[in-house]
């Protein structure tokens, strides 16, 4: 299943993807469902049966879109609604630096022994779509595609054989960085949470759908018509079940928590000449099997 979340109008909405232009409204479905992912995660059978309620309708319903005509909810046109980050405001955001060995090797530093984590604000978040706004004195932003976790179940302690458990899905991520920040801090909160710096999604893809903890994705990042970042999940030195177990040793997870696994070798800092993103630039991070998320970059008005 491809979960969203979306808006016609006031409020975040709750809903399935059947495809890239045909959704289902849930609540229109089921109105005895909760309005929000947080309580929908844990216990998600009843999703499931919605959407194998409607699938099998997927081709009827897009031949009438084709033809002109407004779909009945629960069906969704989304090319007449906004998608919205997967999740709105989860309680938080968990990244992963230096977790691929290509970027380690890109940097000539040794693979780490544990994982290296770090928090983004969860009020970084941005649409699909939606921009990346720069400050005017942040000159040294750069992107990083990303292979995100989102939890479905929450836990602690949670054994690395019991982590599937606890997975709701995947979904793409851009962990833009303010590289100045990021560097003269001595640490990474302030150059990770900058607003609008963690795009998020389309959509949520459901574990089924999808290779054992999404090992063995191409995941790459364009800029403009640049091709900057391509690897693949086989790269990543802690994979999900072990950075789930790794986390919840000391920090509860909970629904709707996403864990950014970390970046591949490529992003703009450590190229020579380095390169930052500028106004006008086209971000797009693609992971297989998760499709694309794409952000436009503009000059910060406040």
């Amino acid at each position: 299943m491809k979960l969203i979340s979306y808006t016609q109008g006031p409020g975040p909405r709750c809903g399935l993807a059947l495809s890239e232009t045909v959704g289902i409204d849930l609540l229109s479905a089921d109105p005895s469902l909760p309005g929000n992912w947080h309580a929908l995660l844990p216990n998600l059978e009843r999703v499931h049966e919605i959407h194998l309620q409607f699938k099998d309708q997927l081709g009827d319903v897009e031949k009438a879109r084709l033809q002109g005509s407004d779909l009945a909810l629960p069906f969704l046109d989304l090319n007449k609604v906004e998608l919205l980050s997967p999740i709105i405001l989860p309680s938080k955001i968990i990244a992963v630096g230096l977790n691929y060995r290509d970027h380690a090797e890109e940097q000539n530093k040794t693979l780490p022994e544990r994982p290296l984590l770090f928090s983004k604000a969860s009020s970084c978040l941005q649409i699909p779509g939606g921009p990346i706004a720069l400050p005017p004195e942040c000159a040294q932003v750069d992107a990083e595609a990303e292979l995100a976790v989102v939890i479905g179940k929450a836990g602690r302690a949670i054994a690395r054989e019991d982590a599937l458990q606890h997975i709701a899905g995947y979904t793409c991520f851009n962990d833009i960085s303010d590289r100045e920040a990021q560097y003269s801090d001595r640490q990474f909160f302030r150059g990770k949470s900058m607003d609008t710096s963690g795009p998020c999604g389309p959509w949520i893809v459901t574990p089924d759908e999808l290779p054992n903890f999404a090992t063995g994705l191409n995941i790459t990042c364009h800029w403009n018509n640049t091709l900057m970042q391509t690897s693949n999940t086989d790269q990543l030195i802690f994979p999900v079940d072990e950075l789930i177990a790794y986390i919840s040793r000391t920090i509860s997870l909970l629904p709707g928590d996403i864990i950014s696994t970390g970046t591949p070798g490529g992003v703009g800092v450590f190229r020579d000449p380095k390169v930052f993103l500028k106004p006008g630039d086209t971000i797009t991070v693609e992971i297989q099997g998760l499709g694309k998320l794409s952000n436009p970059v503009v000059a910060w008005e406040g």
